[in-house]
């Protein structure tokens, strides 16, 4: 099994060195640098809105994942954090060895691990942002539009534009028109690269 890199920062040495200890009871986990980490710990008492660009001087690579463990408040704003690089948080007062090693596991494939209070926030932030921001625009949570969706659907089946504008009842202009916005707008080059770049959005 792969080994997964884990630098440690905290204010205080012994608060430091037991989290390193915790690391011990993992095979897979090791003690690293900060410019040779898969995932960056950090150990905080608040997370505040101006914290988070703070942490980034423990980050030398901007694509190292960050996994907070905070105090006793959190007042930053949750999904600003995720583009910050947090990809999961512990409660200090809730803190354990297993959730700790599970965390970091979760961070190091991909994933993230967060509070159950942080996940409603984050999601509620994603409603709000459906809901006053990309749906007055007819755009769906992925930014593609309903529209959008149809015709890249029936391109990726191998459909040409004209079969594609009688299908959905629109001209071959119109069919056109939605693909080159699409592409323009996601910075993609052809209709096969448009057909990737939603097939890995996971939207057809």
């Amino acid at each position: 099994m792969e080994k997964i890199r884990v630098a440690i920062h905290a204010q205080d040495y012994f608060t430091r060195m037991g989290l390193a200890n915790c690391l011990g009871g993992d095979t897979q986990l090791i003690e690293a640098r900060s410019d040779n980490a898969d995932v960056v710990v950090i150990a905080i008492e608040t997370a505040e809105a101006s914290t988070m660009k703070e942490l980034q001087v423990f980050r030398p690579d901007t694509a190292t994942p960050l996994l907070l463990i905070v105090g006793d408040r959190w007042h930053a704003d949750i999904s600003a954090a995720a583009e910050w690089g947090v990809r999961a948080v512990l409660w200090r007062r809730h803190f354990s060895a297993t959730t700790f090693m599970q965390a970091i596991r979760a961070v190091g494939s991909g994933g993230g691990y967060f509070p159950a209070s942080l996940q409603g926030a984050l999601i509620e932030q994603i409603v709000r942002t459906y809901r006053e921001v990309l749906a007055p625009q007819g755009l769906n949570p992925s930014g593609f539009t309903n529209r959008e969706i149809d015709v890249l659907r029936l391109v990726a089946e191998g459909f040409d534009l004209q079969q594609i504008a009688d299908k959905l009842h629109y001209s071959e202009r119109t069919v056109k028109n939605i693909l080159y916005q699409f592409m323009k707008r996601f910075g993609l080059h052809n209709r096969a690269h448009a057909v990737s770049y939603a097939i890995r959005s996971g939207l057809i």
